[in-house]
């Protein structure tokens, strides 16, 4: 076992107890190698590491922790086209894509970078005489972080720098469908000068590492990005030891188009929100909402729109939508499409697997109408090349379809009404809207989480981490009078 393929537990590589293999979903017959699994005693061997290197690392003061995240995020920057590739080719997102995830993995990291700088108190005036108050952030401890697959780099960027920011020691668990990328991440971490211990990287099944993980008692916070299940599976286990959690969870993303939208500019941002990313994002407008004047110009343009997307290979030019990440994604999908159809939805494009000169886990991106928010196809997350159109008499019909779902993350309206758009913003039951904009794509210096079964815990990015990473410690102290 090789650095590139093992783990990295208490400041040094090491080989798990077993291995599993990692095959590129544009091209199956490309195998990208064989990675570490973790054994029971590694992870509590790195939880072990994490306990003791934590207090050596918040003790390092913040110029410390300052250089230590500018250098990462600087390397991830200066590295983007490197480790974007390699993004590309195992998680099936086009080159380009990639390579713009790492560049933003970066980004985060100087982000809190200068945010360590910034973490300071407050001073209050005590009721008491005689008595000063201060407030300060002191970090949380170990930080367990279990991140997904569909953006291997850049969501655990924007969890493990905040955690190394203010203070904290992690122990890392990334998907076992992307663990090249997390390999490279890992190496650009271990590199800096930090306590051995500090930063932990342990590959491994979500029912065996990941269980172990979320249960132990040696765990202070957890931070999860992954399904609604798996989520309330956490949330029970830690619970059990009053351990702290964050969770970025399902979604089912509406965008409402209005009859006074710009219609080609609606298409765009539809389709781009729907199957970017080959629609396996939490943000993938998957609900489209569409007012009944616009309605059939609006899906004819969709339709349209759909299949003059290049579907193909990450890596080859031109390509802009690549493959779904996994053989058992694929028939999730296919099961989808096929659900659709049973409750009445009237399929107008794709729904079906691709054939490429090279064999992958290729699906043309889909089109439903004529389906009701009851069908499953709209209730469900389905993380696909696929969305469905609604039709609505009215913008407060719209809106009311837009609010009956039990998740809330992002939502959109495209339309050139002032109040309509006022409206939407106060009244979207989301955690984040767009006007005129797609429901995918926000900035990293500023909150992001949703509502409902879409988040539990505090939000995610920009100042708004500290309130995660970080516990609030009220000191008063007796001023005494001066002799």
């Amino acid at each position: 076992m090789t650095q590139k393929t093992g783990l990295y537990i208490a400041g040094r590589w090491q080989a798990g107890e077993s291995e599993i293999e990692n095959r590129n979903p544009s091209d199956v017959s490309d195998l990208i190698g064989r990675y570490a699994q973790a054994s029971a005693a590694q992870l509590d061997e790195a939880l072990e590491a994490a306990r003791k290197a934590q207090p050596l690392w918040w003790a390092a003061g913040i110029q410390k922790r300052h250089d230590v995240l500018m250098a990462i995020g600087t390397e991830l920057i200066a590295r983007s086209a490197e480790i974007g590739e390699m993004v590309a080719r195992e998680e099936g997102k086009p080159l380009a894509e990639g390579k713009g995830e790492v560049y933003r993995a970066g980004q985060f990291f100087t982000y809190f970078a200068a945010e360590v700088l910034r973490n300071q108190g407050d001073l209050a005036e005590s009721v008491r005489p005689g008595i000063e108050i201060d407030v300060r952030r002191e970090p949380v401890g170990v930080v367990a972080i279990v991140s997904p697959w569909n953006f291997p780099v850049a969501t655990p960027a924007w969890k493990i720098a905040p955690a190394l920011a203010f203070g904290n020691a992690v122990v890392w668990k990334p998907a076992n469908l992307t663990p090249a990328s997390a390999v490279m991440l890992t190496e650009v971490i271990a590199k800096q000068d930090i306590p051995a211990g500090l930063f932990n990287f342990v590959t491994g099944s979500g029912r065996s590492v990941g269980q172990r993980l979320v249960e132990a008692r040696g765990v202070d916070a957890i931070s999860f990005t992954g399904s609604v299940p798996v989520g309330r599976g956490i949330a029970a286990s830690a619970m059990a030891n009053m351990t702290k959690v964050q969770m970025e969870m399902g979604s089912k993303n509406p965008m409402l188009i209005m009859d006074d939208a710009d219609l080609d500019l609606a298409v765009a941002h539809a389709s781009g929100a729907a199957f970017g990313g080959t629609g396996q994002k939490c943000t993938a407008a998957s609900r489209l909402i569409v007012h009944e004047k616009i309605h059939d110009a609006f899906v004819e343009k969709l339709v349209k729109a759909a299949e003059a997307f290049k579907v193909g290979h990450a890596l080859e030019a031109g390509t802009q939508i690549g493959p779904v990440v996994s053989e058992g994604q694929l028939k999730q999908n296919l099961d989808y499409v096929a659900i659709g159809k049973s409750e009445g939805a009237e399929l107008l494009t794709g729904g079906d697997r691709l054939d490429r000169a090279a064999e992958g886990y290729y699906m043309a991106p889909t089109v439903f109408a004529g389906t009701r928010n009851d069908m499953r196809v709209n209730r469900e997350e389905m993380f696909a090349p696929i969305t469905c159109v609604m039709k609505a008499g009215s913008y407060a019909e719209a809106l009311a379809i837009a609010n009956d779902s039990e998740f809330g993350l992002t939502a959109g309206i495209m339309t050139r009404s002032l109040s309509r758009a006022s409206h939407f913003r106060a009244n979207m039951r989301a955690g984040c809207v767009m006007v005129n904009l797609p429901t995918a794509g926000t900035d990293y210096h500023v909150p992001f989480g949703g509502r409902g079964a879409s988040s539990f815990g505090p939000r995610e990015q920009g100042r708004y981490a500290a309130e995660f990473y970080t516990t609030v410690k009220t000191a008063y102290v007796a001023a005494g009078a001066p002799e």
